[in-house]
């Protein structure tokens, strides 16, 4: 098999986020790990390996126990569903359970859905099309504040749980903040979990950030990009000083709905599209910026 793309467990740790020592210990005892051989006999790991890792990562986080996230983390290649069942299905089962309020319900679709997708592929065929979608029922009064509360509420703690331990590791940090009076971070959430899967350290600060704490952050933390995201350019637009000086002193980008109307120049980076997406365009950003 040629090299190209195969890298040592040094480097595998580093784009997971996992120890050297703990990698090793999953490949002994459950073969999460699938390495081929140099032709000095030096194990060499693949892309395919890192999403293992990070499966494995998100079952654990999801509590199940180390020999059962193991399983379930090798029961199908990175990518490819266990079944036929089209994404809006899944969405469908999502949603009739949060409309009903059936909370272990939710969180069964999720456990399942788990098992058959990447986190990828959770993310953008059925969190986000699913928040769309209220987001739009909402404004068409279909949805009452108590099924959106609910939603966001169960979603939020979910998405949380499987961010346990984003900050970990030796990747890139990139520091996510809403910008003040922003309450919705769910998105911002959701590209969080994306960069995650892609080696990046998180330095989450939330809904509803003033900017000076967010410009305190980055330079505590000297982040290779500061995130700032809004769903309206108002957001933006009231703090254009504040946001223009933070951009002196760290690359910054705007995220979301809001992120088109900011006109900020240049040298802000704008994020609209999808989560998964822009994870993927910010990190190859990063790479090109070395």
């Amino acid at each position: 098999m040629s090299e190209v793309g195969l890298f040592r467990i040094g480097e595998l740790s580093r784009r997971s986020g996992v120890s050297p020592e703990l990698l090793r210990a999953w490949e002994r005892r459950y073969s999460l790990l699938q390495p081929t051989r140099s032709p000095g006999g030096l194990r060499l790991y693949s892309a395919h390996d890192v999403e293992r890792v990070e499966a494995m990562r998100q079952h654990l986080a999801a509590g199940f126990a180390a020999a059962e996230a193991a399983a379930l983390a090798l029961r199908i290649e990175p990518d490819t569903a266990e079944d036929s069942a089209p994404p809006s299905a899944a969405r469908a089962e999502l949603a009739a359970a949060l409309a009903a309020f059936d909370e272990a319900a939710a969180h069964a679709v999720v456990d399942t859905l788990l098992a058959r997708m990447s986190l990828d592929a959770l993310l953008s065929d059925v969190i986000v099309p699913y928040l769309h979608e209220l987001g739009d029922r909402w404004e068409r009064g279909e949805v009452s504040v108590a099924q959106e509360h609910f939603a966001s509420s169960v979603l939020r703690g979910r998405l949380l749980g499987l961010a346990r331990g984003w900050g970990r590791g030796l990747g890139p940090r990139v520091v996510l903040a809403c910008a003040p009076g922003e309450q919705h971070d769910l998105g911002l959430i959701t590209f969080g979990l994306a960069l995650r899967a892609r080696g990046w350290r998180i330095v989450y600060l939330g809904a509803d950030t003033p900017l000076a704490s967010v410009a305190d952050a980055a330079h505590a933390c000297d982040p290779r990009f500061v995130v700032v995201s809004a769903v309206a350019p108002r957001a933006f637009r009231s703090h254009r000083a504040e946001l223009a000086e933070l951009a002196t002193r760290h690359r910054l980008c705007l995220g979301g709905a809001g992120a088109n109307g900011a006109n900020l120049g240049d040298d802000v980076e704008i994020l609209t599209g999808g989560p998964v997406d822009e994870a993927e365009r910010l990190t190859q950003l990063a790479r090109a910026l070395r």
